[in-house]
């Protein structure tokens, strides 16, 4: 929205001149600011952490058309295919995929996005890929992990077969069976 440029202006206005950040939703998002930016992508991080796992027939799948580019580049990195859910909200934290572009029949899903909120998405994601005959072990990543409200509940009622995320948000002590990423190795080679 319009008003991260409200905020960018304050930032700067208290005295940052420079900003460092992770996989921003909106790349748009860097030229709100008037001192220099570093949007840093993780999908690396995540490409080296699932090539060394020999997942069976992976298949990179977004969880709505808005992470596409970033899913995009981690297929690439892989050379695995791309397939993209498109999502709907019918009412607040109710998802809904009413398209599934790709072929996901037969193979392992890694279900990625920039974050995991409440967990709504990722969840349906699971349920919309399982109806097109995924493989029973989906695996969810994500760069950022908010986690707020039920998405630990849900997270755990969705037994993925893995959770991957990065550090970029230190998670609550109640957080179980999340594998974490870290972001030094992005933030050495900027500092």
């Amino acid at each position: 929205p319009i008003s991260v440029k409200l905020i960018a202006d304050l930032l700067v206005a208290a005295g940052v001149n420079h900003v460092i950040t992770f996989d921003l939703h909106s790349d748009q998002i860097e030229g709100f600011f008037s001192v220099p930016v570093d949007n840093l992508h993780c999908y690396g991080l995540f490409a080296k952490y699932f090539a060394k796992k020999k997942l069976k027939d992976p298949v990179i799948v977004t969880t709505d058309v808005g992470a596409a580019k970033i899913a995009q580049r981690l297929s690439g990195l892989l050379k695995i295919p791309l397939a993209l859910l498109h999502k709907m909200r019918p009412t607040h934290q109710r998802v809904e995929h009413t398209h599934l572009v790709g072929d996901v029949q037969g193979r392992t899903v890694i279900l990625f996005d920039d974050m995991i909120d409440t967990a709504s998405s990722i969840c349906a994601a699971k349920e919309a890929v399982m109806a097109h005959g995924a493989l029973p072990q989906v695996y969810a990543a994500a760069t950022h992990a908010v986690l707020s409200g039920p998405a630990h509940k849900r997270l755990e009622a969705a037994k993925f077969a893995e959770i991957v995320v990065t550090d970029t948000i230190p998670l609550r002590e109640s957080a179980k069976n999340i594998t974490v990423l870290s972001v030094a190795p992005l933030l050495k080679k900027v500092l």
